[in-house]
């Protein structure tokens, strides 16, 4: 097969987009794991609901911007229901009691969403402003993956500088490095996994959100998801937010690559992308040694 470096372009370009949904999605698990200890496999639920969120507030709305920012609040709220309602009573009891809490949720929900919107796929328009392609060099790239990618790097830039500048943001960091310590020092720990939650599941509502104009929206589309963030945190590292930035890119550029040449192999080349950096490095590329 002739591949030109216009190809192998668009293919970055497509695997860097991809890459950009799994890096928002996987950073809201990094951030309610490193904070709660709290394995979610109800995360990919809330990516699934952030698109349906979105699809129903654009339906009323007709505006894409107020659909995402709309997803972002009302799953985040909902995350933090959750949190308050029904993981806060699981702290300090067995790790497994929070594990199978939110593997209940991951199927009654989707059960519930095929209940009120039925299985047929949703399917979201692009913004007038992001339709069509753009011409870079020799290459025709779509707007709406550009600006996925500059989005994602604004908001992840924009996370970091709230996490190590602000004062809220450093008593995150402080509760997820030495929760007791934390308590101890006066800061109402409880509140602030409260808040730490909301932020994770946002960072995952916005994935959804933002996949809703490419992929149609189903009630299962979580179910995937949920296993490629759990990828994307074991290949970056358990709890390093930095490596679910470098982990997601990889894995998007593995899948973008792989589906050009052998497109039935792409899901494959995720875990064995995994299974290579794991032999290497069993820590994930950014993790720390000795996390459990």
């Amino acid at each position: 097969m002739n591949i030109g470096w216009d190809i192998i372009g668009m293919q970055i370009i497509m695997g860097l987009a991809l890459g950009s949904i799994f890096v928002l999605a996987a950073s809201g698990l990094t951030i309610i794991f490193g904070l709660l200890d709290v394995v979610n496999f109800a995360h990919g639920t809330f990516y699934m609901l952030g698109a349906y969120a979105t699809f129903t507030v654009i339906l009323f709305s007709g505006s894409f911007t107020i659909g995402v920012m709309s997803a972002i609040v009302i799953i985040a709220l909902i995350g933090g229901l959750c949190e308050i309602l029904l993981l806060k009573p699981l702290y300090g009891k067995d790790p497994l009691y929070p594990v199978l809490l939110t593997f209940g949720l991951s199927v009654c929900i989707p059960d519930l969403i095929k209940m009120i919107y039925g299985l047929i796929g949703k399917v979201v328009e692009y913004p007038a402003l992001l339709k069509g392609a753009t011409v870079l060099g020799p290459m025709l790239i779509p707007k709406y993956r550009l600006f996925i990618i500059v989005l994602t790097m604004l908001i992840m830039i924009s996370l970091g500088i709230f996490l190590k500048k602000s004062s809220l943001g450093m008593i995150i960091r402080a509760a997820t490095s030495d929760n007791l310590m934390t308590n101890v020092l006066g800061v109402n720990t409880s509140r602030i996994w409260t808040i730490g939650f909301m932020i994770g599941i946002g960072m995952t509502a916005l994935a959804g959100a933002l996949s809703a104009p490419m992929v149609a929206s189903i009630p299962d589309m979580g179910v995937e998801m949920t296993i490629e963030c759990f990828v994307v945190v074991v290949v970056g590292g358990l709890g390093s937010l930095g490596g679910a930035v470098l982990g997601g890119l990889i894995i998007g550029l593995v899948v973008s690559f792989v589906s050009l040449w052998a497109p039935e192999y792409s899901n494959v080349a995720i875990y064995l992308s995994m299974l290579v950096i794991l032999l290497l490095r069993p820590r994930g590329l950014l993790g720390e040694e000795g996390r459990l």
